[in-house]
């Protein structure tokens, strides 16, 4: 693989604007190239062919020799002088008008024949190399402050352990234990700087000890000397072993004062800090919910249980699993980076024969990026570390295995049994084909009434199916042109599911549902009872109750951990004010507006069986009251659900365009309920009003799909019309997308324009228009995701914000 296409593939999506563009570069040193081949003269035809390369090798080795030469008459003092007057190019550390410091190359060769191309390949070089040391420098400093308030976090874990553990002598036990940990400590630093090895009086089963409550002094604390001179060892250390320059890293002055107060003291620091600590608001529950809606005085008060001290211990688990995953994106950014402009300075020399490349990755090397690499490597250790010893019983697999989820491998079992399950459903399609056709079931007399009561209840199996293929073809295309929908939707790594698996799915739901048609597609009455059979009947209800055991099924089986994601994400969409709405919540409750006919179905399910129509294949239910009130309340339930969520985010994040959108949603309730009143009614006035409700909440919707959902409709673009970034290379396809979107927002005109087609019974009418619906949902769902990973980009946010369980006193007052 050539190393452009490598970089590429290992990027950080989100910070995929922070890296060197090397395409860029590559193409102006071919600009390079393509102007030496114009400019070289064409040899002379007086001359045989191979004089050219007999001369060239003479001008080779007449080099080798007057190097030689020149180096044996030439002295220590001219040597570095003349090499310096040999670069071709000079890299000089300013200051910006910012106030920051950037590079910048002078070349020495720009009144050559192509010095003008060189010179924009440098000025290029330098803008792409500033870029990235700005960034990375930014980056640095906000891992070093997070792992700053680590420190305090886990200072204040470790006290909350020994207070639950031991409240009645933690204290007093606790300050004999440091006590002793400082005067050991401080006597083996003494004999070590004094030439002598450690005191005889620190015995072997002290140590665990000593090391253990090393660790409460915080990540970065592996002496006894303050953070700041250690840091200070540690970068002359690194000096000397590499040469290179490394930043310094010191402590925040809150740490700083709190440890140096803490020191002076007698009192120990670890359950020192406890007088000054307090617990986060916890986590938005509907309960935390009613209470701030209340006004009730929430109570932030520690309290030492071992209920408490576990959920502190999730949420400290979940940051540093966090944190750690930013160092080593960090650690793999600077090291792309630094090849990256190795290998592109390498090129630059291949084709313009100079030897530029030294001059310039010294200076790379010994750059911000280039000399911190140590730094971030001790602190990826001491993370280690930590976790290892307070998260995972120092049990170093358990702890990595944590830290470092292994890449989730696509198994031959899935592709195996999903190519099997596939050919079963194609094998039952057709053969559900030639059954009706063989058996002319559709010339017979039940066939009307086995299409208003059997094909609503597994047309129902079909919608879900459908929408599960459509979710499979959106996973391909994101992860083909690499939109970050993990990260988007929150998934646990490794445990999301590819296309491979909802196929698999997929299929093997269809397999359940054909079958189960196979099982009752009898038309006829039984004569000697007089009906059908009711086990039959019963057959599509057994599926659904199935499917439900499955759902909620808590061993782990048929991929738990995504089951229970979709159930959490469903269960705060139906109480969607009392829960704090995010993506993946949101994303499932538009799936579900586009399941409109799935909850009639299941309405109909629940009519049709808890009347005993099942027994005669027959039912009343558009007839019943009840069950036409309930038309109304549980068909568009989901359309309240999603209107629900934009009131929540309009009172909680003040955003104008949530009220907007509830609207929206409230105005799509409308219509659907003034199309079922003139489907009732069939009179002129709903015939009016049904129109117009319905032509308002498809025109706002659909311009709400393409502007605020996809981005798109952006007259000043770089794109015409489309928007400035675009992840899919044919700018056709948003196009096309538009139209469909259109086209689908509309196809309700069917049902009011009461559309027959002559060979299709009204309940098939009626699953056309819910398949149109989930088809349209199916491609907006790319596109509102790729909107969404384009957002996280222009942001370089590339991780999950994880809340903290304590809160500082001091850090309020500051």
């Amino acid at each position: 693989m050539k190393f452009g296409k490598e970089l590429k593939s290992q990027m950080v999506p989100e910070w995929q604007e922070a890296y060197m563009d090397y395409e860029f570069l590559k193409n102006l040193l071919k600009d390079i190239l393509h102007h030496k081949k114009d400019t070289t003269p064409a040899p002379n035809s007086d001359h045989p062919s191979g004089l050219t390369r007999t001369l060239s090798h003479y001008r080779a080795f007449s080099g080798l020799t007057s190097v030689q030469r020149s180096l044996s008459m030439r002295s220590t003092t001219s040597s570095h002088h003349e090499d310096i007057e040999n670069h071709p190019i000079v890299v000089n550390n300013v200051k910006g008008l910012d106030g920051e410091d950037g590079y910048v190359t002078t070349y020495r060769g720009a009144g050559e024949d192509d010095g003008e191309q060189e010179l924009i390949f440098f000025n290029r070089l330098d803008i792409e190399f500033n870029k990235v040391n700005k960034f990375y420098r930014a980056k640095v400093e906000e891992v070093m402050k997070q792992a700053d308030e680590l420190d305090k976090q886990m200072n204040a874990l470790i006290a909350f352990r020994i207070k639950v553990d031991n409240p009645q002598h933690a204290w007093f036990e606790t300050a004999v234990d440091i006590d002793k940990f400082a005067s050991t400590t401080s006597l083996s630093t003494s004999n070590s700087s004094s030439g002598r090895g450690p005191s005889k009086r620190i015995l072997p089963e002290q140590m665990d000890k000593i090391e253990e409550d090393r660790s409460l002094r915080g990540l970065r604390s592996d002496d006894s000397d303050d953070l700041s001179s250690r840091d200070h060892r540690i970068s002359d250390e690194i000096r000397h072993s590499s040469g290179r320059v490394v930043p310094e890293v010191t402590m925040s002055k809150s740490s700083r004062s709190s440890t140096d107060s803490d020191s002076v003291s007698g009192r120990p620091p670890s359950l020192e800090i406890l007088k000054r600590v307090t617990v986060n608001k916890a986590a938005d529950t509907p309960l935390s919910t009613i209470k701030n809606v209340l006004n009730v005085p929430v109570d932030t008060n520690l309290k030492f249980t071992k209920e408490n001290l576990s959920k502190v211990e999730d949420q400290l688990k979940k940051a540093f699993a966090e944190f750690y995953h930013k160092l080593r994106h960090l650690k793999s950014y600077s090291f792309l980076n630094i090849l990256a402009f190795s290998k592109i300075m390498k090129k630059h020399d291949k084709i313009t024969s100079r030897n530029a490349s030294k001059s310039y990755l010294k200076m790379v090397d010994n750059s911000y990026i280039g000399s911190s690499d140590e730094v971030i490597s001790k602190l990826l250790d001491r993370v280690e570390a930590t976790f290892i010893k307070h998260f995972a019983n120092a049990n170093r697999k358990k702890g990595l295995d944590t830290l470092r989820p292994k890449a989730k491998k696509e198994k031959h079992r899935v592709t195996a049994s999903l190519g099997f399950l596939a050919g079963c459903t194609v094998a039952l399609l057709f053969a559900l084909v030639m059954s009706v056709r063989t058996r002319k079931i559709v010339e017979k007399d039940g066939h009307g009434q086995y299409m208003e009561t059997m094909f609503p209840l597994y047309s129902f199996f079909g919608f879900i199916v459908l929408h599960m293929l459509f979710y499979a073809g959106n996973i391909y295309f994101w992860k083909k042109y690499k939109i970050n929908y993990q990260f988007i939707f929150g998934f646990k790594a490794g445990t999301e599911l590819g296309y491979r698996e909802v196929l698999l799915l997929s299929f093997g739901l269809s397999v359940l549902a054909l079958a189960s048609i196979h099982a009752n597609l009898d038309m006829d009455i039984d004569p000697k009872t007089n009906d059908y059979q009711q086990f039959t009947e019963l057959i599509p209800l057994i599926l659904v109750i199935l499917i439900f055991l499955i759902m909620i099924c808590p061993f782990n089986i048929i991929y738990r951990s995504s089951r229970y994601f979709f159930l959490t994400c469903s269960i705060h969409t139906f109480f969607s004010l009392l829960y704090k709405v995010v993506l993946p919540d949101f994303f499932v409750a538009d799936q579900f507006t586009s399941q409109v006919q799935s909850f009639k179905n299941i309405e109909f399910y629940i009519c049709y069986y808890s009347s005993g129509g099942y027994k005669v294949r027959e039912h009343d239910c558009n007839k019943n009251t009840v069950f036409n009130v309930f038309t109304y309340i549980l068909a568009p339930l989901p359309f309240w659900w999603r209107m629900l969520q934009c009131v929540r985010r309009f009172f909680e994040e003040k955003d104008a365009i949530q009220g907007w959108n509830s609207l929206k949603y409230f105005a799509i309730v409308v219509s659907f309920a003034t199309r079922t009143a003139y489907g009732k009614n069939n009179s002129n006035e709903w015939y009016i009003i049904a129109w117009v409700t319905s032509i308002v909440a498809g025109a706002v919707a659909a311009y709400w799909d393409i502007v605020f959902d996809w981005g798109l409709l952006n007259r000043k673009s770089t794109n015409p019309w489309l928007r400035d970034k675009l992840i899919v290379p044919y700018k056709s396809v948003y196009f096309a997308a538009i139209a469909l979107d259109v086209l689908l927002r509309f196809s309700w005109i069917q049902i009011v324009l009461d559309l027959e087609v002559p060979f299709l019974h009204e309940q098939s009418m009626i699953a056309v228009i819910a398949i149109l619906e989930i088809v349209r949902r199916g491609v907006w769902n790319f596109f509102r995701l790729e909107n969404e990973h384009l957002n996280n980009v222009g942001k370089y946010r590339a991780f999950k914000s994880v809340p903290l369980p304590f809160n500082y006193e001091e850090d309020e007052d500051a």
